[in-house]
């Protein structure tokens, strides 16, 4: 606001302050006047009586109306210019903002601790969104490199056929890690925003499960694990068939990738009252227990994972997709000796 915008409305603000004075002043004075003419009280009297009574109800008049315009400023247009600046700032993407807590009245108390909760969920989702965008590009960074370095490499006409088919299988092979990371980022993204509907219907999951096993045969043959299966026949759940799919893919694909060779993997079934059970253990490396509950974060990796492929991705989509369908699911493990993970899929 301009200097001379606030010079003018500074001088109506007293012209109005000192106008209200007076004409209070006159008029309690008029009034007090002809009530104690109504006693029979002498003219002269009155007449004298009259200036005091005038000086003292301004002076009385001023002191309440000073109280109030600081009460009012205390209790309303400190508040109001606290949550307004903050707003200001939160609109310039000061994400961290806090307004402080003083002792405002319960209306104004509510809506800064409504703004504080605010700025704290906005701060957290911009932190993860930097997060996962400095994840993605660190997991399409080498990938990429190794598509380039090999793409360099085949330009080398003196290589042989074998060494060609070596790079070509590397740059398919990264190509492919590259895919299946841009393909589970779209799914989870989907999946947190519900963009993909829930088709939720009952089918047999001891069908699934044994399907999507037979899907693996191939990799725990070639590591030579040992699989041992204990699934009831005919259990019916009430769930979506393809998100499933997702969710025993994941879970067989971590069960072979962190057992050793010669290793075991059991997958059991059972049918209870209210779930049907899935329990789905290795014999791998085993995970923490300080990072149990953070392997289900996106792009989240253990220490024990290192050296095998992977995005972080997989188990972030399985936690989503149970959430989603109304199930549950939990880990067990021992470091040095395996991972348990125990799925519970509503049956009615």
């Amino acid at each position: 606001m301009k200097k001379h915008s606030k010079r003018r409305l500074f001088f109506n603000f007293i012209i109005t302050f000192v106008g209200f004075f007076i004409l209070s002043g006159i008029t309690t004075t008029v009034s007090m006047l002809m009530f104690l003419h109504s006693l029979e009280i002498s003219f002269d009297y009155i007449i004298e009586f009259a200036p005091i009574t005038f000086i003292n109800l301004i002076f009385m008049s001023a002191i309440f109306a000073i109280i109030g315009t600081i009460w009012k400023s205390l209790t309303v247009e400190r508040p109001v210019t606290a949550i307004n600046e903050a707003l200001l700032k939160i609109r310039k993407g000061e994400l961290s903002t806090k307004i402080k807590r003083r002792h405002y009245p319960s209306r104004f108390s509510t809506i800064v601790n409504n703004i504080n909760l605010m700025t704290t969920e906005l701060s957290s989702i911009d932190n993860l969104k930097v997060s996962l965008m400095s994840n993605i590009s660190h997991e399409l960074k080498t990938p990429i490199s190794v598509i380039s370095n090999y793409a360099a490499l085949l330009q080398d006409e003196s290589i042989d056929e074998s060494k060609k088919t070596e790079y070509a299988k590397a740059i398919s092979d990264s190509s492919k890690k590259m895919s299946e990371l841009i393909t589970n980022i779209l799914k989870l993204n989907q999946l947190e925003n519900q963009k993909i509907p829930s088709e939720i219907k009952e089918y047999n999951v001891s069908e699934q499960l044994c399907e999507c096993l037979l899907n693996f045969e191939a990799q725990w043959e070639k590591k030579g694990i040992e699989i041992e299966t204990d699934i009831e026949e005919d259990v019916f759940v009430i769930s979506d068939i393809k998100l499933m799919d997702i969710v025993w893919n994941n879970l067989f694909s971590n069960a072979i990738k962190f057992t050793p060779d010669g290793g075991t993997i059991t997958v059991s079934l059972t049918k209870g009252r209210r779930f049907a059970k899935i329990k789905i253990a290795d014999t791998g490396c085993g995970i923490p227990e300080d990072q149990r509950e953070l392997i289900f974060d996106k792009f989240y990796q253990c220490d024990t994972s290192r050296g095998t492929d992977g995005n972080g991705l997989g188990l972030a989509l399985v936690k989503r997709i149970i959430n989603i369908t109304n199930g549950y699911i939990s880990v067990d493990s021992t470091v040095g000796e395996g991972t348990e993970f125990t799925v519970k899929v509503p049956i009615r």
